[in-house]
């Protein structure tokens, strides 16, 4: 005891009594802390880390519009199953962004596409087929074309016919005549017209020819026929 009166200053005391208040008010504020005391004024800046936040402790409307930049964002963390219906709209989109192995089958459909989007160049070679025709303008096409031609005898008889007979389930869209004689004989064409049946279809072409005037030397009249599918 007599030891410890020897330490015993004022500036001692003083020492020791403030230190007993500073603890005390200590405890007491880490103690005696209620609900909405410490505000945003007594936290100090970048006080708040990672570890002090409690998981799923920030909810959206703790997040102001814009807050979070594509720097914020994770490798892969805005997966489809995260995006509002229309939320990337054509603005959102980079050029060329979206290729053909990103396109669902059928995704682009005819209310897709804009007045005359798909040109000529965009078609392939023979990629537009007979079932793609409207029935009006198919039937108005030529389909598997064949040329027929058929030749008279070779004699000297004075009136002479031959007729060119389309292949079936064909008719004739065009034909004509010849003659084939010496230039000694005198003959001329004097009838080129279809074979029509009477269901009035074409079945063929005719061709006639005779001599002018009679002659004795032989000729021969060719018919030729331009058959088509209508």
């Amino acid at each position: 005891m007599k030891i410890l009166k020897r330490h015993l200053t004022v500036a001692n005391v003083l020492s020791c009594t403030a230190l007993f208040v500073a603890l005390a008010g200590t405890a007491y504020a880490a103690g005696k802390l209620g609900p909405g005391q410490v505000k945003s004024v007594n936290i100090a800046n970048q006080a708040v880390s990672n570890p002090k936040i409690k998981t799923q402790a920030v909810t959206s409307g703790k997040i102001k519009n814009g807050g979070i930049n594509a720097a914020d964002l994770g490798s892969g963390s805005v997966i489809n199953s995260k995006l509002a219906k229309k939320a990337v709209t054509n603005p959102k989109l980079g050029t060329e962004a979206v290729g053909t192995s990103k396109l669902a089958k059928k995704a682009v459909t005819a209310n897709i596409l804009g007045p005359e989007a798909v040109t000529a160049g965009k078609l392939g070679n023979e990629s537009v087929s007979a079932f793609k025709l409207a029935g009006s303008f198919y039937h108005q096409l030529l389909k598997n074309v064949t040329y027929v031609t058929e030749t008279s005898v070779n004699d000297s008889e004075t009136e002479k016919s031959v007729t060119a007979l389309c292949p079936a389930g064909k008719e004739a869209i065009g034909g004509g005549a010849r003659i084939n004689s010496p230039a000694s004989v005198s003959v001329a064409i004097n009838g080129s017209y279809p074979l029509v049946t009477a269901t009035n279809s074409r079945a063929g072409w005719i061709a006639t020819g005779h001599e002018t005037p009679t002659e004795a030397g032989n000729w021969q009249v060719v018919a030729y026929a331009v058959c088509a599918e209508l």
